[in-house]
């Protein structure tokens, strides 16, 4: 089928597409903040998701993609960087403007240097597996920037909502990791991860969406902070 990796992204975008104009929500408010976050974060994940492709870390099985490509990823990868951050922040945004879900600071504080650490242990344990430290390294970075350079103070938050998004993750990267098809639409090579699956999901997956996920949040904040100015 190769329609199937398009219809994935459809089916992850199109419910928030859609509560977006909802009268007690109202995303689309954001959108102009939303859509240039997303381009820079974007354009950062294709050069990272090429380099990959080109060094074999991982391809995509061309059973379940049109056939268009762009710097050798197929044009549903590239519409994936747009589709999950739309969802995920779409998530964040709901959950926020309905719930509190603040963390004390001491907590917070406390769980990303704890988080930082054990990311950065286990990037330098397997340093020779591309996948793993390039992605556990930089998430480990990116949260210790974030946190105590750029005092961003959303990070306890977006830890909740990334945890509440896991099973919608599950379904979606299940997929296209080959849970319940064939094969997989996106392969991977084994001797640049750690071989350790959450179903058919490497977990270098999870922390690499949760990487995808903040530096989008962070950009769209950003964003959102310039046009209340």
């Amino acid at each position: 089928m190769k329609t199937l990796y398009l219809w994935i992204d459809f089916f992850t975008v199109i419910v928030p597409f859609i509560f977006s104009f909802h009268p007690k929500i109202k995303f689309y408010k954001t959108w102009k903040s939303f859509f240039p976050a997303c381009l820079l974060t974007t354009l950062m994940f294709i050069i990272w998701d090429s380099i990959f492709t080109k060094m074999g870390v991982w391809h995509f099985n061309p059973d379940y993609i049109i056939g268009i490509y762009i710097l050798d990823l197929p044009l549903e990868e590239i519409l994936f960087f747009i589709c999950i951050p739309f969802s995920c922040v779409f998530t964040f945004f709901c959950l926020n403007k309905f719930y509190n879900l603040s963390w004390k600071v001491r907590n917070e504080d406390i769980f990303c240097i704890v988080f930082a650490v054990f990311l950065f242990v286990v990037g330098f344990l397997f340093i020779d597996r591309a996948y793993t430290s390039v992605t556990f390294i930089s998430t480990g970075l990116i949260i210790l920037l974030f946190k105590y350079y750029l005092k961003m103070q959303w990070l306890g938050n977006a830890f909740t909502v990334y945890a509440i998004l896991i099973i919608p993750f599950l379904i979606v990267n299940g997929m296209l990791t080959g849970s319940g098809i064939q094969r997989p639409v996106v392969m991977y090579n084994n001797a640049d991860n750690m071989h350790i699956r959450a179903l058919t999901i490497p977990v270098e997956d999870v922390i690499y969406g949760f990487e995808l996920f903040i530096i989008n949040l962070a950009f769209y904040k950003l964003f959102l902070k310039r046009k209340s100015k």
